[in-house]
Parts: structure tokens; sequence; C-alpha cells
């Protein structure tokens, strides 16, 4: 999954970047609200972290712009504005949630998780094909009822997949679900998921399509 991350303090940045980096998520960094309108318009987040002191453009300009056209992205508020005034007006602005400096990491990456659930509390939450079932939010698959062992990679593609059944991926949109803005992308990456997701969901769950890349075979 996607993160957008927009915090224009270097050292926050950075570790909140690393941090959930590590907890298998694709980050990309900006340090500027003026940046956010082109990012969102290109790629596919699934939730945005956001300061409201920015340089270029607020933060609060920001989350009014992507409400106002109408986007349910799910936006967790990160600031050092910490009255309550501060808060009621971050969430009436239509932030999901608001997380005042400084802050636990172990605490943000549970906060995004809970956004994400909020996001896809709908009955059809979780996704299906055949006897496999993904749940993003709480990073669970499971094969016939029972848990698979996915690294967070692995579970990143295959829920780039099965999110789009009936579709083939390409290589480069595979990429950008496991990999942020400035990552080292390596050159047999994906190849190497694939090998191992089929290793633990059999070999006929994932096809390759010569020239064009990858894509479900019907369930």
């Amino acid at each position: 999954m996607r993160i957008l991350l927009i915090e224009d303090d270097t050292s926050l940045g950075s570790t909140v970047q690393s941090w959930l980096q590590l907890d298998g998520y694709a980050v990309d960094w900006l340090q500027r609200g003026d940046q956010a309108a082109v990012a969102l318009a290109t790629h596919d987040y699934h939730c945005v972290l956001l300061d409201r002191g920015l340089p270029g453009l607020s933060g609060d300009a920001v989350l009014q712009a992507l409400r106002a056209r109408q986007s349910l992205l799910p936006v967790i508020v990160i600031t050092a504005r910490d009255t309550l005034a501060d808060r009621v007006e971050g969430l009436d602005l239509g932030a999901d949630d608001y997380l005042v400096k400084p802050f636990d990491l172990e605490e943000l990456s549970a906060r995004i998780r809970a956004a994400l659930r909020r996001e896809a509390r709908q009955p059809a939450a979780a996704l299906q094909h055949g006897t496999v079932t993904l749940d993003p939010a709480a990073k669970r698959a499971t094969l016939d009822g029972q848990a698979l062992t996915l690294t967070a990679r692995e579970f990143a593609v295959l829920h780039a997949l099965m999110r789009k059944p009936g579709q083939i991926l390409s290589r480069a949109q595979l990429e950008e679900a496991l990999y942020g803005w400035g990552e080292e992308v390596e050159s047999n990456a994906i190849e190497v998921h694939v090998y191992n997701l089929r290793k633990k969901l059999g070999s006929g769950f994932i096809t390759t399509v010569r020239n064009q890349g990858y894509g479900l075979a019907p369930p």
C-alpha cells in the first residue's frame, strides 16, 4: 500500500518515511503543500499524512482541496497545533484523524491501520479470488482459510493483483505498489516476489502474459 507523507520537517519526515517503509508501505514524501495536487493526481494512494503548517500551500488548503473533489482518501493530520480548537478545526476541515507532535511511531502505524479499516468498513472490505482472501487493513491473507506467511512486498504484489482481477499489470505498475520515490528498485524484484507467491499459492494462481505483465488466473 502507498502512503503520501507531506511534512516539511526534514528530520521527522525522514524518520516517519523510514519507519513506514519497515512497516511494509511504499512512502512518497513531499515537503511543500503546493506539490500535493500533482502527486495525488498521478499516484494511487491509500492514506495521506499531512502537516498543517507547510510552505507553498498550507496543509489546511491541501485538505480542503481534496475534500472539495469529494475524495474519501483517508487523511491523518500530523501537527504541533495541540489545542482543542485546533483539533476541532482540523477534523471539521475533513481530516479522519489528528495526531499531535511529538508522537510515538507505533501509535502512528496503529492510526494508519485504523484509518484503512474505516475506509474499507463496508462488508466487502476483504478481497477474495478463488480460495485466497486478503484483508488490506489487517495485512492478513489466507489460503483455504489458513493464514499465509507473506513478506511485506509479497503482500503488496498480491494486493495490487487482487485489487484488479481480470487485468494484466505491468512490471512498472507492480513496482509502483512496492517502491516510494527515491527507493532503489531491484532489477528482478517483481519476478522474485511472483515466484515466491506461486510457491505459496500454487503455480497457476498468477499468470504471466509475455511482454505485458502479470494477472490472476480465473478462479
